[in-house]
């Protein structure tokens, strides 16, 4: 974690923003708020949905508009989320003046990648992202496409040397998942701890424990 960055670790509730991306994957972005809304130690969560998700959301999930979307999302009203629009250049969260644990942009597309690895700043999405670098705050970007192409490649490297986490989407199985709401929240789960907020319940690799026999 970057020397400056703020940790949950630390004692101070967690302030965090998560950002919806127009990548496939939108459960796991989903899942993430749903987990951090449970989660009592953080306290305030700045969400973001770009306009390309708003289409994702509504192939994978069936969920369609931008209104009420943290309740469609969550099944119930949340009071620690705060919604807005990646037109609002001006909100709170695109200045660094502002205290903030970290962002998780979950599902990370590769033009929002681009646009983070490049300095763009041309959205609130870019603009908070280029706040946590410049800041020296986590910002995990969690990254749906397959194959990589040269560009891809190159903007991932671009972004971990400015400081970002590339953390892609890809689903442990070791802990035998039942499902897709299973496979999604282990990997939030591992998200999280990398944050700093590890999640009760989450699988532990224990490779001793496959064969207690063994010395």
């Amino acid at each position: 974690m970057p020397p400056n960055a703020t940790s949950a670790h630390a004692g101070s509730p967690a302030n965090l923003t998560v950002a919806l991306t127009g990548a496939s994957g939108i459960v796991f972005g989903q899942t993430l708020l749903r987990i951090l809304d449970a989660d009592s130690r953080v306290a305030r969560i700045h969400f973001i949905a770009s306009e390309n998700s708003l289409r994702v959301l509504a192939e994978e999930l069936g969920i369609s508009g931008r209104s009420s979307l943290v309740e469609k999302l969550l099944g119930h009203a949340s009071a620690k989320i705060a919604q807005h629009s990646e037109n609002d250049v001006g909100a709170a969260i695109a200045s660094g003046s502002y205290p903030s644990t970290g962002m998780i942009v979950m599902p990370c597309s590769m033009g929002t990648l681009a646009g983070i690895a490049n300095g763009l700043a041309s959205n609130l999405i870019e603009r908070a992202a280029d706040v946590c670098l410049k800041e020296r705050r986590p910002l995990l970007l969690c990254l749906r496409e397959t194959p990589f192409n040269q560009i891809h490649i190159r903007n991932m490297s671009l972004a971990a040397a400015a400081g970002a986490t590339i953390f892609p989407i890809i689903p442990a199985f070791y802990n035998q998942p039942a499902g897709i709401d299973e496979m999604a929240r282990q990997f939030v789960c591992r998200v999280l701890a990398h944050l700093g907020l590890p999640q009760p319940g989450a699988f532990i690799w224990k490779p001793d424990d496959l064969n207690p026999s063994s010395t």
